[in-house]
């Protein structure tokens, strides 16, 4: 069996889930009183409850449904997070320059969807992955390619261009995407009668690197 399935969580659920980044920071306190810090991990990683999007016994169902299907913690999948899901700002549509993937060089034809957060030497750029088929926008030194002369993969979020820009070229994207996630339980306790009486089940889910 494959370890990940391209299907995507229920959406209706995953718009109510919590969650959000998490990283890992070593912290050592010196004699003087001061701090050393490091991070353990290059990239944030994504933990979510899902429990909270489930409005009704339909919803349980299809997330029971979905969880036997993934076989528990087994198979990852898509998981689109309610907060963060597109290139672009908040209430925004996604277009083809909102973000910079890449810098041509006359050679160069692939580069790696990627989204920024922050600015200068602070900002954090995240690779993106899993970006949602059909979504992916291109523009080489903002000229839109208009959907055509490039190809993404849908499994990795690398875009290939059909001509290497020239040296200097600015390549920026615009898309959604999902967060390639799996069950962080292999048990989901279901009761009819506690969820009717607003006893909601935890339903953990993590990110993964597939």
């Amino acid at each position: 069996m494959a370890s990940f399935s391209d299907e995507r969580f229920p959406l209706a659920v995953a718009f109510g889930a919590s969650g959000g980044p998490e990283r890992r920071t070593e912290i050592v306190r010196l004699s003087s009183g001061h701090e050393v810090r490091n991070g353990r991990h290059r990239h944030s990683w994504r933990r979510f409850d899902a429990a909270s999007g489930v409005r009704s016994l339909s919803d349980l169902r299809a997330v029971v449904e979905f969880f036997e299907a993934r076989r528990g913690r087994l198979v990852a999948f898509r998981f689109r997070d309610p907060l963060d899901w597109r290139s672009s700002g908040e209430g925004r549509l996604a277009t083809p320059t909102d973000q910079p993937i890449g810098v041509g060089d006359g050679a160069r034809h692939t580069f790696q969807l990627a989204k920024t957060y922050g600015a200068g030497a602070d900002a954090y750029v995240r690779p993106i992955g899993k970006p949602v088929p059909g979504t992916v926008q291109v523009a080489v030194d903002g000229v839109d390619l208009m959907g055509s002369g490039f190809a993404v993969d849908a499994r990795t979020g690398v875009v290939t261009l059909d001509l290497a820009p020239k040296a200097g070229a600015a390549v920026t994207a615009g898309f959604e995407f999902d967060v390639p996630v799996r069950f962080d339980t292999d048990a989901i306790q279901v009761s009819v009668q506690a969820f009717e009486a607003g006893e909601i089940p935890s339903i953990p889910l993590v990110e993964v690197r597939p």
